[in-house]
């Protein structure tokens, strides 16, 4: 079941074949919610990383934003953030860290999308003991043309409500620190800012109970 926003646009079930469409809704955000592709030269690997995987281990929680123009936005949720995280370590990473170069640590002698490239040789799953009480997860992309429209706040919530009815107690989201509008947008839907010495720094992290 998806949801009409009206004016064409609509949450539907994210499937298989809209993977192309998750791997370019994710370049075009991927800037902290601005558009990526002059940074990128492999347009594929945020999308890889943020938002494929995503349909692929939960699908009962992976949906995109249809417009007038095809896949504009998606949200995806995780009841069980271990267990996704189990998944993506053992089956995902690896066949795609075989086929890429790996750049090395040197940050300084990264280029284009070498981040990506170490990112997923070198997979990073956040989640100590101080996220517990909110064991799922979830992200949200929507293009320019589907904000301001309400559809993030209600696709939001219809995710939430699908992990609260799966039984999960509670949600966290990691957050560029600049991107100061979607930690609005975020904080209007219950989340708050989580502040502990054991999270990374170079994200912000948000929490909510379910």
């Amino acid at each position: 079941m998806g949801l009409d926003f009206g004016g064409g646009y609509r949450l539907r079930a994210a499937l298989a074949e809209d993977h192309a469409g998750l791997n370019m809704v994710c370049l075009r955000t991927g800037d902290s919610g601005k558009d990526a592709t002059e940074r990128e030269d492999d347009p594929d690997l945020l999308g890889l990383i943020y938002a494929v995987p995503y349909q692929v281990y939960e699908p009962d929680f992976a949906f995109v934003v249809d417009g007038p123009n095809g896949v504009c936005g998606y949200i995806f949720g995780a009841p069980d953030t271990p267990g996704i995280y189990a998944k993506m370590a053992a089956d995902w990473f690896p066949p795609l860290a075989a086929r890429l170069a790996d750049p090395g640590p040197d940050e300084s002698r990264w280029q284009g999308s070498d981040w990506a490239r170490y990112a997923i040789r070198h997979p990073e799953f956040v989640y100590p003991d101080v996220l517990h009480r909110y064991p799922a997860h979830g992200h949200i992309d929507l293009l320019e043309e589907a904000r301001g429209r309400g559809i993030g706040r209600r696709g939001m919530e219809h995710v939430m409500a699908k992990l609260r009815r799966a039984g999960a107690t509670g949600m966290h989201l990691q957050v560029s620190p600049v991107n100061r509008g979607a930690q609005s947008f975020y904080r209007k839907l219950g989340f708050e800012v989580l502040k502990d010495e054991v999270l990374p720094r170079h994200t912000t992290f948000m929490v909510t109970g379910l």
